[in-house]
């Protein structure tokens, strides 16, 4: 299959180096201390944070820092596939995990000792890329509970078909069975905190993709970052600041 037409199209359009259409809301859920809707072209998180609250389980308790835990899930209506994935499988167990180390990476736990707080991240709609989503879904709601972190952690995906570095892939693009890699970045201080690869890429072509990866990471902290701005100044008019 062609995924690259002799134009330089991809099948929805875009450049090998074009990223999807981002959107992203804060707010989105009344109740959490902190919550936030994330948006790559079709695929849409939504996550929710609550805390730092007293830790639930006193035996997990640690008096230095802050104890993170974090549930992934996918709504039953979010693939149009019939077959429900069950709550817990390992695919889901594994997201948690890694959406958990990267946001470890940039929250400053030893400000919070003894404490506890908690992550859900739920995909509501699926079309690749969705552990990009709900990581950078998850910075925002972080952002949006006031949790003190050293860097916004931004997530991006880059892959390579038809012998083509392609930037941020849809689903059609990740089901190819391609090499693709999923990376996590903190932009200012310019480090990886995730990296993910299908496949193996020799040693080249890898450095080309990481960038471009990183590159489309960049790009999604200066949204965050305009997204944070709007919000700050609406809460300040709200208040009458």
């Amino acid at each position: 299959m062609e995924f690259v037409s002799p134009e330089g199209l991809r099948l929805d359009g875009r450049r090998p180096m074009e990223m999807r259409q981002i959107r992203a809301e804060i707010g989105a859920v009344a109740k959490a201390d902190g919550s936030a809707t994330f948006e790559m072209g079709n695929t849409k998180v939504v996550a929710a944070v609550y805390g730092p609250r007293e830790v639930q389980n006193k035996s997990q308790q640690n008096n230095d820092q802050a104890l993170v835990r974090c549930e992934y899930s996918m709504a039953t209506f979010s693939t149009g596939d019939s077959r429900r994935k069950p709550k817990g499988d390992r695919r889901s167990t594994e997201i948690s995990l890694v959406i958990r180390q990267t946001m470890e990476a940039c929250i400053m736990t030893h400000l919070m000792p003894r404490s506890q707080i908690d992550i859900y991240v739920q995909v509501l709609q699926a079309d690749g890329g969705t552990r990009s989503a709900c990581i950078n879904a998850a910075t925002l709601a972080l952002a949006d509970a006031g949790i003190p972190m050293r860097d916004l952690v931004t997530s991006c995906s880059a892959g390579y078909l038809n012998s083509t570095p392609l930037l941020d892939l849809n689903y059609v693009e990740d089901s190819a069975g391609g090499p693709d890699v999923t990376v996590g970045f903190l932009p200012k201080l310019d480090k990886v905190t995730l990296f993910q690869m299908d496949s193996k890429l020799p040693i080249d072509i890898l450095d080309n993709v990481m960038q471009l990866a990183i590159e489309g990471c960049k790009a999604v902290a200066n949204y965050m970052r305009e997204i944070l701005l709007e919000n700050t100044k609406e809460l300040e008019y709200r208040r009458g600041v």
